[in-house]
C-alpha cells in the first residue's frame, strides 16, 4: 500500500510525488521506442483509510512543443479502458473516447499513438469511458515551450480530485433515483473498486419543488434576478490536491528566488473551485494552456477541466499556502510552496466562510494573446443546456447523447456555438480537438480567452468560435461527469467525414 507520502509511478519503479510537483514529469521519448504508459490500480490512504483506485503508471508525461507524442498505453485492468489527451488536438481517431473516435482498449490489450504536438500548454489525460475517471484515472499532461527553456522559475503542478469512498455506479444510481446528492446508505462501500468506508456529509435535496427546466437548489445561492441555483450535486469524503489532503498537504521548498510557474489542473469529476493565494499576488498568464494577457490577483475560479498557469514569487523565509476553495463550500484542499528554512502551520480543511458560486468576472476580463484571426462567422449554432434534479437527465437542445442530432460544420468555415443554461446548475463545456475563443458574454462581443473548455453559469448565454480546421468526429460536452453520463453530450463531426 501506498501512503499520501508516496506515489506509485509503476510496477518498476516509485516515485515521490514531490518530484511531479517540481515539474520533473518524465519526458516522452526522443529515441525510436515510445514511451510507455500502463492503466493500472493503485493505493492511497485517504483520512487513514486504505483506498484502492485507478491510475497511470507514470505520474504524468512531460514533452516539449514541436516535438511528436509516441505513446504505448496498455490496459492493465480487468476492464476495458482507453485515456482522452485533454488539450491535444490529435488525428481525430487518436483522441481516446470509446463510442466516437475509437473502441475501448480491451484488458491486457495495447495501442500506439503518434501525432506532432502542435502547441505548448497544461493538459491533463483521463479515462472517457463511463465514470472511471471519478476513480482518479487521470494524470498531468505538460507541453513545455522550448522558447521559455531558460526561465528562472520552478515549475510546480498541482492537479485537484474529488474523491469518495463509494462507488461511482452507486452515486449515480441516487442521482437518477431523485436522493439527491448522490447519497448512499452508510454501510455500503464501493464495489468494484475495493475501497472501504461510507458517504459522510450528503446532503439531502431541497424539498421545493422544481420549476420547469430548472433544478432544486441549495438555499442561499442566488442567480441575478432573485433566482435560486444549485451546487455541488455529489457529497464527496474528500478533496485532493496531488492526491493529498491538508491534513498531510505536500510541502514544495521552492528553490532560491522563489519564482514559480504554478499548472494548476481541475481533474475534478464534479467540482469547481476557487483557487485561493492569501496574501501572495500570482500573475495568471494562461488558462486551458493557451496564453492570455497577464492578470494580477489572489483568487482565481477554475471550472472542472480547466487548467491555470499563474506566476508568483514565495517571499524569503515564507510558507505561502495554495488553496483550492469548494465552490459554495467551506471544504478546502491544495498544497504550501515554502521557502528552504520556512515553518509550515497546520492548515484547516475548512475554511471560516462558504466561497462564492463562480461566475463569469474573470472570464469577461481575460484577453487571448494569440487570438484567432480576423474573419467573419460562417455560421453561428445555438445549444441549450438543460436539465433537472428530478429526473437527473441533462441535455443538449433538448437531447440525450444516442439521441441528439450531431453539429455539422465544413472544414475551413468559422463556427460559432452560442451556449445558453436555462437549466439552475453551471455546466463546463468541453469542444474536443479545438481551441475555441470566447466571442461573447450575454450577446457582448468581446475578444475573449482561447480555451478548450468554458463554464456556461445558470442563466447565461456563452459565445465560443472555432476554425475547423481539423477533420473528424469530435466529443462535444459538459464536464461534470455525471451531467455528461446522464445524457449532456454530442458530437461535432465534419461532412464527409
Amino acid at each position: 500500500m501506498i501512503t499520501r507520502r508516496r506515489f506509485l509511478s509503476g510496477a518498476a519503479a516509485t516515485t515521490a510525488l514531490g518530484a511531479v510537483l517540481a515539474g520533473a514529469l518524465p519526458r516522452l521519448a526522443r529515441a525510436a521506442a515510445p514511451a510507455e504508459l500502463t492503466i493500472a490500480t493503485r493505493s492511497l490512504e485517504i483520512g487513514g483509510r486504505a483506498a484502492t483506485v485507478f491510475g497511470i503508471t507514470r505520474p504524468g508525461l512531460r514533452a516539449v512543443a514541436g516535438e511528436d507524442f509516441r505513446v504505448r498505453l496498455t490496459n492493465a485492468l480487468q476492464e476495458p479502458s482507453l485515456l482522452h489527451w485533454h488539450g491535444l488536438t490529435p488525428p481525430w481517431r487518436q483522441d481516446g473516447v470509446p463510442g466516437v473516435t475509437q473502441d475501448p482498449l480491451p484488458a491486457g490489450a495495447t495501442i500506439d499513438y503518434d501525432f506532432p504536438l502542435a502547441r505548448p500548454g497544461t493538459n491533463w489525460m483521463h479515462s472517457h469511458l463511463g465514470l472511471q475517471e471519478q476513480g482518479l484515472l487521470a494524470a498531468p499532461l505538460i507541453v513545455a515551450d522550448p522558447a521559455e527553456a531558460g526561465l528562472d522559475e520552478q515549475e510546480v503542478v498541482l492537479m485537484l480530485h474529488d474523491f469518495t469512498f463509494r462507488d461511482p455506479a452507486e452515486i449515480m444510481a441516487g442521482l437518477r433515483g431523485g436522493q439527491g446528492h448522490g447519497a448512499a446508505p452508510a454501510d455500503q462501500g464501493m464495489v468494484g473498486m475495493d475501497h472501504s468506508g461510507h458517504a459522510k456529509g450528503s446532503m439531502p435535496m431541497s424539498s421545493a419543488k422544481p420549476m420547469p427546466g430548472m433544478q432544486h437548489h441549495m438555499p442561499g445561492m442566488a442567480m441575478p434576478g432573485g433566482m435560486a441555483m444549485d451546487l455541488n450535486d455529489v457529497a464527496y469524503d474528500a478533496y485532493l490536491a496531488n492526491d493529498r489532503t491538508l491534513a498531510d498537504p505536500e510541502v514544495v521548498r521552492v528553490e532560491r528566488g522563489g519564482r514559480v510557474r504554478l499548472r494548476i489542473i481541475n481533474g475534478a469529476a464534479a467540482t469547481n473551485f476557487h483557487i485561493d493565494l492569501g496574501p501572495a499576488e500570482g500573475t495568471l498568464v494562461a488558462v486551458d494552456g493557451m496564453p492570455v494577457a497577464p492578470v494580477t490577483g489572489r483568487r482565481f475560479p477554475i471550472a472542472i477541466a480547466q487548467r491555470l498557469d499563474i506566476r508568483l514569487t514565495v517571499p524569503a523565509g515564507r510558507a505561502l499556502p495554495v488553496l483550492a476553495l469548494r465552490e459554495g463550500d467551506r471544504q478546502r484542499t491544495g498544497l504550501v510552496l515554502a521557502a528552504p528554512d520556512a515553518a509550515v502551520a497546520r492548515i484547516a480543511d475548512l475554511g471560516e466562510d462558504k466561497s462564492s458560486p463562480l461566475d463569469l468576472a474573470l472570464e469577461a476580463r481575460l484577453k487571448a494573446t494569440e487570438p484567432l484571426a480576423e474573419r467573419a462567422v460562417d455560421r453561428t449554432i445555438p445549444v441549450v443546456l438543460a436539465g433537472d434534479m428530478a429526473s437527473y437527465v441533462w441535455t443538449l437542445n433538448g437531447k440525450v447523447h444516442g439521441q441528439d442530432t450531431p453539429v455539422m460544420v465544413r472544414h475551413g468555415e468559422r463556427v460559432a456555438i452560442a451556449m445558453t443554461n436555462p437549466s439552475m446548475m453551471a455546466h463546463p463545456m468541453h469542444l474536443h480537438g479545438h481551441h475555441f475563443q470566447v466571442v461573447a458574454i450575454d450577446g457582448k462581443a468581446m475578444s475573449g480567452a482561447r480555451r478548450d473548455t468554458v463554464l456556461v453559469p445558470p442563466g447565461k448565454t456563452v459565445t465560443v468560435a472555432f476554425d475547423a480546421d481539423n477533420p473528424g468526429r469530435w466529443a462535444f460536452h459538459c464536464h461534470h461527469l455525471y451531467h455528461m453520463e446522464s445524457g449532456m453530450m454530442t458530437t461535432v463531426e465534419y461532412e464527409g467525414v
